[in-house]
């Protein structure tokens, strides 16, 4: 397990291989870091060079479109989870300021015949980039992909069969999440472009932002930075999968800072996948997780209801 910078890093291709050795190492430094740190980054992860800067070009296409062109898109029937969110809309839980960004969801697509087909919000389409939804699908679906092998191998981690979260997270109400944190034009006053947060899901899957900021707080409260390398993808635990293990593996506190003064006139763009599972998945502590050194910590609930609360306490939902 190398380390990159502040984190380490993993290669997916060991977890994937037909090597027992690699993918029992993969397994056990994953897990390791997951309990310690919460945050690592993984090369070979899918996502190839040339749909990285497709997206990335879609992505910042549609910010640069007039503001009265994206609130086309801004639907408050959808509750933030998809289409367009408007600047200064999502206020971190815990928090009296709101972020400073936009952003846009490209969420799960169901067949008809799913269960959860009418629980979900309709994905919105821009018609002013034809390539931008396409674009948007593709991505998830890789990284969809990726982040079941990520939990293929937490479930072996944790003692569970290799297959614990397949059906779980199959039709998930996942969420591709492209963000632009616009230029500081006044002084903030408090504000930040993302509040100290936990995420809401599983695990997220974070695409190398195009500027830095990105900060992390360890167990023992210090914050660091952390910068995806090329090549590689940042993959983090979220509050339901620290609630269904106890916090044995560690959700993270995490926030963009504001660049230096000089910097004020730049965006910055950021694309993360939050992996969710179905919403009738148990959220409720494993039984293996709890113990008399980690008595249980949370109430049992599910997915579903969890990600109902959350989605009230940003703000997105009334």
């Amino acid at each position: 397990m190398s380390t990159n910078k502040n984190i380490p890093y993993l290669d997916l291709n060991d977890f994937t291989s037909n090597d027992p050795k690699k993918k029992d190492n993969f397994v056990k430094n994953i897990g390791v870091a997951y309990e310690k740190i919460g945050f690592v980054a993984i090369e070979n992860h899918g996502l190839s060079d040339e749909l990285t800067k497709s997206l990335y070009e879609e992505v910042y296409n549609f910010f640069k479109l007039p503001l009265d062109v994206k609130l086309k898109y801004e639907k408050a029937e959808l509750n933030g989870q998809r289409g367009y969110i408007s600047f200064g809309r999502e206020t971190a839980k815990g928090s009296t300021k709101s972020d400073l960004k936009e952003f846009w969801h490209f969420g799960q697509e169901l067949a008809s015949n799913d269960s959860l087909f009418n629980e979900y919000e309709p994905n919105v389409l821009c018609e002013e980039l034809p390539h931008f939804n396409k674009t948007g699908r593709k991505a998830f679906k890789i990284l969809e992909k990726t982040g079941l092998n990520i939990l293929r191998a937490l479930a072996l981690h944790l003692k569970l069969p290799e297959t614990y979260f397949d059906q779980k997270v199959k039709g998930g109400n996942s969420i591709l999440r492209a963000i632009h944190y616009p230029p500081i034009k006044t002084a903030p006053k408090g504000a930040v472009r993302a509040a100290a947060h936990g995420d809401i899901n599983l695990i997220t899957i974070l695409m190398g932002a195009s500027a830095k900021g990105l900060e992390i707080q360890t167990r023992s409260g210090d914050w660091i930075a952390v910068t995806a390398l090329p090549k590689q993808v940042i993959v983090n635990i979220g509050d339901m999968m620290s609630r269904l293990t106890n916090n044995k593996l560690h959700s993270s506190i995490h926030q963009v800072t504001n660049p230096p003064k000089e910097e004020w006139g730049t965006s910055r763009f950021s694309i993360p996948f939050f992996m969710h599972p179905r919403s009738e998945m148990s959220l409720n502590c494993l039984d293996s997780c709890i113990n008399q050194q980690n008595p249980k910590q949370y109430e049992d609930i599910t997915a579903g209801q969890f990600l109902d609360e959350r989605i009230k306490e940003l703000g997105l939902k009334k």
